[in-house]
């Protein structure tokens, strides 16, 4: 059965594949969802490159690199700390492209200004472009923000490489 999520892991998948680009992953809020994708196609260890689970704030400076002022200041859900989260997957990593999620899927974590289905993915490549991007899914339940968080990720990622390669 194919679904929209396996969809975008098989288009970003192609395009990493024919650019003979490798991938990494560094995800909060979708727990590993977009590097589970991935890895559920044939091949995934000639793009896969690796993955981070950085739920925990001390998970995001600790693994990535994220730097402490930056989660204090700007609180963990911004488009800065994605593209930090997605810079330092690069860093970290053998990759040529990486991808970040970071957000609140709910049911709780809201606040007044930071609301169920707020979501900031940002995409960095080897090649110092970057793309983050807000997204607001609403308070659509926990697996639907998790799960359209992780297809934007897929999406951006294919964008961007799509994008490197015109420009």
């Amino acid at each position: 059965m194919t679904t929209p999520l396996n969809d975008a892991a098989k288009q970003t998948f192609k395009l990493a594949a024919e650019r003979r680009l490798r991938i990494a992953t560094a995800e909060s809020c979708t727990g590993g969802m977009v590097a589970m994708a991935l890895t559920d196609i044939a091949g995934a260890s000639d793009i896969v490159e690796r993955g981070f689970v950085t739920y925990s704030n001390k998970a995001k400076t600790d693994m990535l690199g994220v730097s402490e002022r930056l989660i204090s200041s700007e609180g963990a859900v911004a488009a800065s700390v994605a593209a930090a989260m997605a810079e330092g997957a690069l860093t970290r990593s053998e990759a040529d492209i990486a991808v970040a999620i970071t957000g609140i899927a709910g049911p709780g974590g809201s606040t007044e200004h930071k609301p169920v289905g707020l979501v900031f993915i940002a995409a960095a490549m080897k090649n110092g472009r970057v793309d983050a991007q807000e997204f607001r899914f609403g308070n659509i339940g926990r697996g639907a923000v998790r799960e359209r968080s992780a297809i934007e990720a897929l999406n951006m990622m294919s964008r961007l490489m799509q994008e490197s390669e015109t420009a």
